[in-house]
């Protein structure tokens, strides 16, 4: 089922007035689509789909007049309107390019546009009696909990499954067994690698140490190898306070052997529906261009849906686009206000001192507003009172036009003017628009389709990868615990950038009584 999809902005165009049309698109970064004119009795034709850097030089250079001697693609004259949304950085085109050619030609021409092919990942088979690790680009709905990914490659998940395995004696066979006494058994077997569940579950010794061994990779996959870890740690300290140094060593020698395995998956590999993340990207601009010329906009996303259009925010505040990894499924961009944070360096460069956390300032305001309602303004939480709400749900939020999905509606309580419940609220209205209902589930194509997005941007070269990516707290099991003050950090960041080195003040020596007399 294709997804719905509304550009933000729709302006007519026609050869005559090419000039005042190309003048009204702004040389902002976005995705575009230019459709031809309407035929009665035929169908439509496809649009030209394409995201661009600088919208306004790519839409002229595709309609400016033609060159006769150039083999440049020239539409001038089989253009009736020009479609395109503003986006703020590369990874929220992307999304919005897969958004839009899903909602207009498919999502099956929407993958083969983009090229997404479906990650790798780990697959444990737990509903088999014998289960057993191994890697598969294959998705199933009865397996997700048990398929723990992405990875960037199927070299890398192998690379995994192979270190786990040789910690563990799980069977890397890949037959279907039926276990019976006389069974040749295979090589691991011979090297003390497997516990043969192939003869040796025959009895129900066997069969509960296989099945314990089992446990303890799914809890290995879990956790990253922490519950092993932590089972070493306290042992090889047993071991220490009771003088046995070399048991203590062998300890050590394996601690390090785990956490060399551990590492090879990044944070991102997951079993697919604990698969949660936030990240941080560039806010898109405001297009004041077209309110120069208001006349030739066509239509909006709220025009379309009959809504009012909630007025533009300043363009002075500074914002941040946040979007929302939810069991493996992208939601947002939503718009977050940095009114009130100021942006630090990361603390990863700067140690653990004080100037590394964020600074944030609470709004007071000078006169009382008229309502106690929230104010809307583009998407951003912008409160309208200073008191706090004790509703978790009482938040005045709605996503910019640039969304595909459908706004966050604005509740009618007020809501905070501090930044850290301001962020909380954000997300927790961004998670509720990623699973309205708790048993809803998308399908294996979408999720496909998002995983694979999620791991080309994730997986690329760290001076590559504009953004940055938060993942809850260790202590989080069911309701995600995100680490707002880091969020704010990173989203004051992306607005405002890096602060620059202060210069230090020359320090004056203090003169004596004696040669300040002199």
């Amino acid at each position: 089922m294709a997804a719905s999809f509304h550009f933000e902005h729709s302006i007519p165009f026609s050869p005559e007035n090419a000039a005042e049309t190309l003048r009204a698109i702004p040389a902002l970064p976005g995705v575009l689509a230019l459709h031809g004119p309407r035929i009665s009795g035929q169908p439509e034709a496809e649009p030209y789909l394409t995201r661009a850097a600088d919208l306004r030089r790519r839409i002229t250079r595709i309609l400016a007049p033609p060159d006769s001697q150039s083999k440049r693609l020239n539409l001038r004259e089989r253009v009736a309107r020009i479609d395109f949304t503003i986006t703020g950085s590369e990874f929220e085109s992307t999304l919005a390019l897969y958004r839009a050619s899903a909602a207009i030609f498919g999502l099956a021409e929407a993958r083969r546009r983009l090229r997404l092919h479906t990650p790798f990942f780990l697959r444990f088979t737990a509903e088999n009696a014998y289960p057993r690790v191994y890697s598969t680009n294959r998705l199933s709905r009865r397996a997700l909990a048990h398929t723990y990914g992405p990875f960037p490659s199927r070299a890398a998940a192998d690379r995994y499954c192979d270190a786990v395995l040789d910690l563990f004696k799980l069977r890397r066979c890949t037959e279907d067994l039926a276990p019976y006494p006389e069974h040749p058994g295979c090589v691991y077997q011979e090297m003390n690698k497997c516990l043969a569940p192939c003869n040796q579950a025959c009895t129900p010794a066997g069969a509960s140490a296989y099945a314990a061994e089992a446990a303890a990779v799914e809890s290995f996959f879990a956790t990253h190898g922490e519950s092993l870890l932590t089972q070493l740690t306290a042992q090889r300290e047993q071991a220490s306070a009771s003088l046995d140094f070399e048991r203590a060593a062998q300890l050590h020698a394996q601690f390090l052997r785990i956490k060399s395995a551990a590492a090879l998956a990044d944070p991102l590999v997951q079993p697919i529906p604990n698969l949660r993340a936030v990240i941080v990207q560039k806010a898109a601009q405001h297009a004041s261009l077209l309110s120069s010329q208001p006349a030739l906009l066509l239509s909006s996303r709220s025009a379309a849906e009959g809504s009012a259009s909630p007025e533009p925010s300043s363009e002075a505040e500074p914002a941040a686009s946040i979007f929302l990894v939810a069991s493996g499924c992208i939601t947002g961009p939503a718009r977050l206000s940095t009114l009130g944070v100021r942006a630090v360096k990361d603390q990863a460069s700067v140690g653990s001192s004080l100037y590394a956390q964020p600074l944030m300032l609470q709004a007071v305001l000078l006169e009382e507003p008229p309502t106690q309602n929230a104010v809307i303004l583009s998407g951003d939480v912008t409160p309208s009172v200073a008191s706090k709400s004790k509703d978790p749900d009482a938040v005045g939020v709605t996503d910019s036009a640039r969304s595909v999905l459908p706004p966050i509606p604005a509740a009618a309580s007020s809501a905070t003017l501090n930044p850290e419940d301001r962020a909380a609220h954000l997300l927790g209205d961004l998670a509720a628009r990623a699973m309205p209902h708790p048993k809803s589930a998308p399908d294996l194509a979408t999720l496909s389709d998002h995983l694979s997005l999620l791991r080309r941007w994730y997986y690329r070269p760290e001076k590559q990868r504009v953004g940055e990516v938060f993942f809850p707290k260790e202590d989080a099991t069911d309701k995600p615990s995100w680490p707002i003050r880091r969020i704010l950090n990173a989203a004051a960041r992306t607005s405002l950038g890096d602060p620059k080195p202060t210069s230090e003040a020359p320090c004056q020596p203090q003169q004596s009584p004696v040669e300040a007399d002199g």
